[in-house]
């Protein structure tokens, strides 16, 4: 897999009017593999916990709101193609102060990810080492992550490719597993809850819990944005719109299937955030095999989804450092492999505040990181509503999608404070904002505002 990192200085013109090579229906499984990660393989069973079978409603929720902001972006890759994708964008509507928030709160977002990938394989590892630390194995996972990347492994494309499938096979492993035990093929001593039949039986947290699972539906989507970076790649710009909504197509079909036979396979009371709420609908039957198999394609997955964001936040603080939007140490050619040791650094201080982080809050921190990651993801797809509507000439029709996509990242967003386990989250990523806004405002006054107009 390449890496397409958004610049974000406004003014800037990538590359994206070239010619592409990517066919519509590759953009589609790439996006199909960048999305599907520990989010889902783990996040979904603190959102079952959260409202119970009612996920369901949450992923198809946010699968809809998911669609108002790739329709978005889509239109205005097709548009105007350009590598900043929505930064870019973001620039072009509102000035040089959204496109450098932007590119933070996009970086900030990737580092949040790539703790809360961090501590969702440590916590899936200690399924077989259930006495080792969890800031153990996250020092572990970070310092091998770190290795990937310090080393500039040539075959580490292939290898995301391969761990695309593995993830998405794993998943599909599940679907079929759950059809054979559900029809009788696979014997277990278990009594299925069914489809629930009642409004308390789908919302047994009542409508505040629907609510606070808002963001993990939200959370499984992430990556999305990843595409509208791709799709400069495109042969055809024009096809940006159907890549997505059939990735989107895919994407829903997966998640509900395997999140609807999970809830109607085991009690809602069963899931827990130890483990995948795939492994727990499955661990009444008579297959040894599974949660090991399982585990470890999410391991392997998870892990591959880290390092990816390793790689994207590194090269990232030098596109900002080269558009004056970072520090000039990060531009400097300070390199090793190709790969630049200061902007690493930085990324490499994140992930060690990850791990601090898990030792000092072992009990509730993948909620906690989880939930800040997400909303930073939701604060970016607002940037992109709302630069859509200001670049593009939309119609009435058109408005009222993206009004009801903003309200539902409103809901997303502030669902988290209805929910006192992951409130917490709320205040982190409160906190990333409002020091990229002060940042902002530093920049305004000391930097942008001395500048000569071209």
């Amino acid at each position: 897999m390449d890496f397409f990192i958004p610049s974000a200085k406004s003014g800037h013109k990538g590359g994206g009017k070239g010619k592409g090579s990517l066919k519509w229906w590759q953009l589609s499984l790439i996006g199909i593999g960048c999305t599907i990660g520990t989010g889902f393989f783990l996040g979904s069973a603190i959102g079952i916990k959260t409202t119970g079978p009612s996920l369901v409603f949450s992923f198809l929720l946010a699968a809809f709101g998911t669609y108002t902001v790739y329709n978005l972006l889509a239109k205005m890759t097709a548009e105007d193609p350009q590598d900043g994708s929505f930064c870019y964008y973001a620039g072009k509507a509102f000035g040089q102060w959204a496109g450098f928030s932007c590119g933070w709160n996009y970086w900030s977002s990737n580092i949040l990810i790539m703790g809360s990938q961090l501590t969702a394989l440590s916590i899936l590892s200690r399924f077989w080492f259930p006495n080792i630390p969890l800031w153990l194995f996250a020092a572990g996972y970070a310092v091998l992550s770190i290795l990937v990347v310090i080393t500039g492994n040539k075959g580490f494309d292939k290898v995301e490719n391969l761990l695309a499938v593995i993830k998405t096979s794993a998943i599909i492993m599940f679907i079929i597993l759950a059809i054979l035990a559900l029809t009788g093929v696979l014997h277990g001593d278990v009594k299925h809850p069914g489809i629930p039949d009642s409004m308390g039986g789908f919302f047994p947290n009542g409508l505040m819990g629907f609510w606070a699972s808002l963001i993990y539906a939200y959370y499984a989507y992430g990556g999305i944005e990843v595409i509208g970076l791709m799709a400069t790649r495109l042969k055809k710009k024009e096809d940006a719109p159907k890549a997505g909504i059939i990735m989107l197509i895919v994407l829903v079909a997966i998640y509900f299937l395997a999140i609807g036979f999970a809830v109607i396979m085991a009690n809602y009371g069963e899931f827990n955030d130890k483990e995948s709420p795939f492994v727990t609908a499955m661990e009444h039957y008579n297959l040894s095999f599974f949660p090991h198999v399982f585990n470890a394609a999410i391991i392997m997955a998870g892990f591959s989804t880290m390092t990816a964001s390793l790689f994207g936040v590194t090269t990232l603080l030098v596109t900002l450092s080269k558009s004056k939007d970072a520090p000039a140490i990060f531009a400097k050619k300070i390199k090793w492999k190709h790969v630049p040791l200061p902007s690493l650094g930085l990324a490499a201080v994140g992930l060690l505040a990850s791990i601090i982080t898990a030792l000092l809050l072992p009990g509730k921190i993948y909620e906690y990181i989880t939930t800040a990651a997400g909303i930073l993801i939701l604060f970016n797809w607002g940037f992109i509503i709302l630069s859509g509507l200001r670049i593009l000439e939309t119609g009435k029709g058109g408005k009222v999608l993206a009004f009801m996509g903003l309200l539902l990242l409103l809901a997303a967003a502030s669902g988290t404070l209805a929910e006192s386990e992951i409130r917490f989250g709320f205040f982190v990523s409160i906190g990333f904002v409002l020091i990229i806004g002060i940042a902002t405002l530093i920049m305004h006054f000391k930097v942008w505002k001395k500048q000569k107009p071209a």
